[in-house]
């Protein structure tokens, strides 16, 4: 589908106009005129499977404006030449890094000038979409006067997520375009629209299939497509104290998802609105310094870093990934949720558990979560249909991965092995889910212990990223490799660790919420306890963390890492296994250490002027201790993979980077000294890692 939507792109162009001179001048543009007259400029980014935005793009993209200006045609068409889509924004790689911000602004002037040349051209300019156009790319389709949206085209501003917003001049443009609110709204959230609705919003004029652009343009060209226009209630919404009333209540939206101390991107966006949403010029001038005053912050190079991890940590999945059918064996919060995942992801999954209940409630809470992320009716029915209750495991037959879920009980795991080997097919791969238990204790009893892997997913399934592929010294490294196939292929992010009790993420979380419970034991307020974490940057704190993973499962993960590591963890406290014999085990049960209606704990408010910078030590250093820990154990082997590693499975703080560049911002030795005198005052369990004496 892919080769063929190339073939039709380059096709057009050259049933439009002379072939293009395979010698010409672009090295990653092809310009080319139809029997129209009609300038037809082809996006195609040497060595790249995507089309972005970079210093060398933009110089050749204003030598073909000037060509354009120069010998005016009929009109203009931009196109993409990539199957991926029309422009996935501007290249991230020349964003590292930057520390100036007069040489940030004087660069994205120059790219500035280019567009606003081609906006002033007097002649139709079409910008004619498919696939993805994101940041830049829309912010240069917004300088065409027609926009043309193929039917599968998706379109946002992800610039918040660099700690960033749009700035080549979408911020001037998209909030004149279509209604303010709606547009700041996409700009604050990065979320992306569709076709359909971008044409709703009026920020597209036409929605078309690929074998009508040829028309759509014409009529473009010739004036007769009815373009989007801006209405009354937008100069409305636009106007001063219109803008001072929607711009507070935007802070205050904003201040429930983000503070400003950590991410100031969204705030200056609202700030760049409410003070030049009047006059487009200003808005412009004040876009450019507001870009770049963002760009050399810390918050915008770390979310930068941490793009550049989640890449690294795609690649590792490799390709060619075996798995058709996936037998899961437990039905419980984990193993149903990964078995509803990997459903949406067009495997066909079929479910054991030992009854129904649980199997059914699986099912129940998959649909739940379609229902939220599948756009259309016919995609939640086809992968409720990939969705298969097995409770006579039958599928272990013909499945190409076992995954085992059930409760963290070397025994239990133990005896399921024993029922189900017999009977996988030859070539199925065994993995377990296990959150503590080294591979190495599993493996005991298995007739072929070089098949078993562990694929450590993290709760909730659908939201966290992470999957640990878990290896021991008698694992088959094809199994291995075709585990991380399997995890690229459902749309996760495969971190190869080496087995160890709780491996990578477990241990270095459980210290974390341990302290969490010493602390109350000292009789501070949880919900004080959770600020001073939400202050350092967490999404949640420690104690509604607990509650989320179920009070159950933070008990025997505790009780198993201490057994390992003795006083280098708290001592989980006697009134936490209290709690789990009443079954009061958090979210799953209604209540834990808080009472959750709707999925949502009742926090009621903390004030954070009662956390102290000692009380956000006590949660956080240890986490960067035991980093450096299993840095130096070779647990795992890549100090940026940790860091990836604890952003993408448990939401640490993405604007610090991770646990490890936290460490290294604040400085190494600091850390040390820190964890030295927590130890004095608090115990061992503080006591500095020896690795810290080589980490930089």
């Amino acid at each position: 589908m892919e080769s063929r939507i190339l073939d039709v792109l380059k096709d057009r162009v050259l049933e439009l106009g002379p072939k293009p001179d395979a010698s010409g001048p672009y090295r990653n543009f092809k310009l080319t005129r139809d029997a129209d007259g009609v300038a037809w400029v082809l996006f195609d980014r040497a060595d790249s499977s995507a089309n972005t935005l970079s210093s060398e793009v933009m110089e050749e993209f204003g030598a073909i404006v000037s060509v354009l200006e120069s010998q005016p045609p009929a009109g203009i068409v931009i196109r993409s030449a990539k199957p991926s889509g029309f422009i996935a924004g501007a290249d991230v790689n020349e964003f590292r890094g930057a520390a100036d911000p007069e040489e940030v602004e004087t660069t994205i002037g120059r790219a500035h000038g280019i567009i606003d040349r081609l906006e002033a051209m007097k002649i139709p300019s079409v910008a004619v979409i498919h696939g993805f156009c994101l940041g830049g790319g829309l912010e240069l389709a917004l300088a065409c006067r027609t926009r043309i949206a193929i039917d599968n085209a998706r379109f946002g501003f992800p610039e918040v997520m660099l700690g960033l917003h749009p700035g080549l001049g979408g911020t001037a443009r998209f909030t004149r375009l279509v209604n303010p609110m709606q547009a700041m709204t996409l700009m604050l959230t990065g979320k992306t629209i569709d076709a359909r609705k971008a044409r709703a919003l009026g920020l597209v004029d036409a929605v078309t299939q690929e074998r009508h652009v040829r028309n759509a343009v014409k009529d473009a060209v010739a004036g007769r497509l009815k373009r989007a226009r801006p209405n009354a209630p937008n100069w409305l919404l636009n106007f001063g104290p219109v803008r001072g009333f929607l711009a507070s209540r935007m802070r205050r939206e904003t201040e429930k998802a983000a503070s400003k101390e950590h991410y100031p991107a969204p705030y200056a966006l609202i700030d760049l609105w409410e003070k030049h949403g009047g006059s487009k010029a200003a808005m412009l001038a004040a876009e450019k310094r507001s870009f770049a005053g963002l760009m050399v912050t810390s918050t915008a190079q770390n979310l930068i870093r941490v793009f550049f991890l989640r890449e690294q940590m795609k690649k590792l999945a490799g390709g060619g990934n075996l798995v058709k059918h996936l037998h899961v064996i437990g039905a419980g919060a984990m193993g149903g949720d990964i078995a509803a995942w990997c459903a949406h992801q067009d495997i066909r999954v079929t479910l054991a558990d030992m009854k129904p209940e649980p199997i059914a409630g699986a099912i129940k809470r998959a649909s739940d979560l379609y229902g939220k992320i599948v756009r259309k009716r016919t995609g939640i029915r086809d992968a409720l249909d990939r969705l298969m209750p097995d409770l006579n495991g039958e599928g272990v037959r013909n499945a190409d991965l076992i995954i085992e879920a059930v409760p963290e009980k070397l025994e239990l795991k133990q005896k399921v092995y024993a029922g189900l080997e017999p009977r996988m097919k030859p070539g199925a791969i065994l993995a377990t889910n296990t959150s503590s238990i080294p591979l190495q204790e599993l493996r005991t009893t298995l007739q072929h212990p070089e098949r078993l892997v562990g694929l450590h997913f993290f709760n909730p399934v659908s939201r966290l990223q992470l999957v640990e592929v878990v290896s021991h010294d008698a694992a088959d490294p094809q199994v291995l490799k075709q585990a991380m196939a399997f995890v690229g292929a459902i749309d996760r992010l495969p971190l190869p660790v080496q087995s160890s009790s709780g491996f990578l993420v477990n241990r270095a979380l459980t210290p974390y919420m341990l302290e969490a419970m010493v602390m109350l034991d000292e009789k501070i307020d949880k919900t004080v306890i959770d600020a001073a974490a939400e202050k350092f940057g967490m999404p949640m704190g420690p104690i509604e963390l607990a509650d989320q993973v179920g009070l159950d499962i933070c008990l025997a993960v505790g009780d198993e890492l201490r057994s390992k590591f003795g006083e280098a963890l708290p001592q989980p406290p006697d009134w936490l296994r209290e709690k789990v014999a009443k079954g009061e085990l958090g979210r799953k049960t209604g209540k834990g250490f808080y009472t959750w209606r709707d999925g949502k704990a009742d926090k009621g408010t903390a004030s954070r002027s009662q956390v102290t910078p000692e009380m956000i030590d006590r949660l956080v250093l240890p986490m960067s201790n035991v980093c450096v820990a299993c840095l130096r154990e070779g647990i795992v082997d890549d100090a940026d993979l940790v860091d990836g590693a604890m952003i993408f499975g448990t939401g640490y703080a993405p604007f610090r980077g991770g646990p490890l560049n936290y460490a290294r911002t604040r400085g190494p030795e600091n850390v040390a000294a820190n964890l030295r005198e927590l130890a004095e005052k608090f115990g061992v369990r503080f006591a500095p890692d020896p690795g810290w004496d080589a980490f930089k």
